[in-house]
């Protein structure tokens, strides 16, 4: 088979498995369950959350098509996780609070990552990054004493900043 066939044939197998992917999207929430059952051999869908669910399912249907990572390359991750992920390595967080001397109590929450960490979410298909600092919070330039008062900015509503960030 001549080699220009292959690559034809290649790209319209990674087209069809991107449209099915996209086309989960629009599925119900029973759908996406019982699709996620299908694919995760009878296993219950661990969520209610469609977002999560369509993640799970294109990841497995491309990892289905594509083959997973190798043993290595896991181990490598998890690695790495473990050595430098300052949201969830609390080796990289100081073990007592901070504590302001004039106040008495703690100036920096131990939910947050380390300063000059920078937390990403994509909201309505705008990316927003916000810098942690020693004190507050640095966004588009502008300095916030919380993340709640960022998520407010935002959206317009009120929002646990914790909760809007991923945190």
């Amino acid at each position: 088979m001549p080699l220009y066939r292959v690559a034809k044939e290649a790209q319209v197998m990674e087209k069809t498995k991107l449209s099915e992917i996209m086309a989960l999207k629009n599925k119900s929430l029973s759908e996406l369950k019982a699709k996620y059952e299908e694919l995760f051999e009878g296993k219950k869908a661990p969520s209610n959350n469609k977002v999560y669910l369509w993640r799970k399912i294109a990841y497995r249907i491309q990892e289905i098509e594509f083959g997973s990572l190798s043993a290595k390359a896991e181990e490598k991750i998890q690695e790495f996780i473990q050595k430098y992920d300052p949201v969830n390595n609390k080796a990289l967080r100081p073990d007592a609070p901070i504590v302001n001397e004039l106040a008495k109590k703690p100036t920096r929450d131990k939910r947050l990552p380390i300063p000059g960490t920078i937390i990403t979410k994509e909201y309505k298909g705008k990316l927003i990054e916000v810098k942690i600092l020693d004190s507050g919070f640095e966004y588009n330039n502008k300095k916030y004493k919380s993340l709640s008062s960022i998520a407010k900015e935002i959206t317009g509503a009120h929002w646990n900043g914790f909760l809007f960030f991923g945190l």
